[in-house]
């Protein structure tokens, strides 16, 4: 029963933190393009105690408008793979290196992913989750620089102490029915890898 109560402050506790890192973005300016061309910050969402953190790389249309990440057509199939290893999004946490929309969805810039990586370490040090799941090239890149998406993804890698679970990004599932097939399967290796890291 103490147990309990503990998770529930330190829960309480870490949302706090997180969104005090968020209102530092704001306030320390980060990326002013980015942040007058985006309707509005997209820091995170979900449990700020889970075992899993998703990583995108920036937010998107649907996203801007709705201040979550992951709530377009991308966010509907990640919805939909959860529930194949029976997870909810109030299960995990899922985040961008980028936390403003780029115009015209153009990828992030080297820079832009620079200066909001920092503030990306201090969430996952909060959260500390068991294992980050990168969704995509960007956001592999910020953890394994220099490796190829294609020749990794699905491959558990321990990255200064953090295991990393490269996958694809579920927008580019949603175009190459392969690729869709790639992931479900990936993405069906998470339960076990949950209980080898307990």
């Amino acid at each position: 029963m103490l147990e309990d109560t503990f998770d529930k402050v330190s829960s309480v506790d870490k949302s706090a933190l997180l969104d005090q890192i968020a209102a530092e973005i704001v306030k320390n300016n980060v990326c002013p393009d980015l942040a007058s061309s985006a309707t509005q910050l997209v820091f995170g969402d979900g449990n700020s105690n889970a075992d899993i953190v998703f990583v995108g790389e920036a937010p998107g249309k649907n996203e801007d408008l709705q201040g979550k990440p992951f709530v377009g057509a991308a966010g509907k199939f990640l919805d939909e793979m959860l529930d194949s290893v029976r997870l909810h999004r109030e299960d995990v946490y899922i985040t961008n290196i980028v936390k403003y929309r780029p115009p015209n969805n153009r990828d992030p810039l080297p820079e832009e992913k620079a200066e909001f990586l920092p503030y990306l370490h201090r969430q996952l040090e909060i959260i500390e989750p068991k294992v980050v799941i990168t969704l995509g090239r960007h956001s592999l890149e910020a953890f394994i620089p220099n490796r190829r998406i294609s020749e990794i993804h699905g491959q558990p890698k321990r990255v200064r102490g953090q295991v990393i679970l490269p996958l694809y990004h579920p927008a580019a599932a949603l175009y190459n029915s392969g690729l869709k097939e790639t992931l479900l399967k990936d993405f069906s290796q998470i339960p076990s890898l949950l209980i080898q890291l307990n």
